[in-house]
């Protein structure tokens, strides 16, 4: 059970309902993430505006933003992230049993092979920061990865790793 109610909608007022008509045209729906964050309008607008830039934008297809998403919310434990991202990427036009393959057996999954050295890098960042080595960024380069592109999905995972955090520690329910 959710430690913290959500901010519904119809309440809204100001600010908080300006993002929330973001947010609804973006997605379709409020996601509980965002209804939590509204109790601190501020860092509903930071987080708000830092997801459209990191999931919205930028030159790394969407499909490899959420599969980091969902990668990393997975390797964490994040079974709301888990849920939405899988949700994400269905929204997409990804199948059923594509996603499966990112979740179950990520190297069988239709990507790249940069790509997947950006995902497999991600997870590392996330799991173990200290453990990435030289080596492992010449690696990486070496499929022709950018540096623009190693920020961008280490921004995702980022971004990820930090909402794991938040809506496992309030028990936030998908929504």
């Amino acid at each position: 059970m959710t430690r913290i109610p959500t901010v519904a909608p119809a309440v809204a007022e100001g600010q908080v309902k300006e993002i929330y008509t973001e947010i609804q045209q973006a997605f379709g729906m409020i996601p509980n993430l965002f209804r939590t964050y509204a109790h601190h309008p501020p860092l509903l607008e930071a987080n708000w505006h830092k997801v459209k830039r990191v999931m919205m934008e930028g030159i790394l297809s969407r499909k490899t933003k959420e599969a980091i998403a969902l990668l990393v919310s997975q390797d964490n434990g994040c079974k709301y992230c888990v849920a939405a991202h899988s949700g994400a990427l269905k929204s997409i036009g990804i199948s059923e049993d594509e996603i499966k393959k990112i979740a179950e057996n990520f190297d069988a999954a239709d990507f790249s092979p940069m790509e997947k050295a950006l995902v497999h890098f991600a997870r590392k960042a996330n799991s173990a920061p200290d453990a990435v080595s030289n080596q492992g960024f010449q690696d990486l380069k070496a499929t022709g990865v950018t540096d623009a592109q190693i920020i961008e999905a280490l921004g995702v995972m980022e971004v990820f790793t930090a909402f794991n955090k938040f809506l496992d520690c309030l028990d936030v329910e998908l929504g």
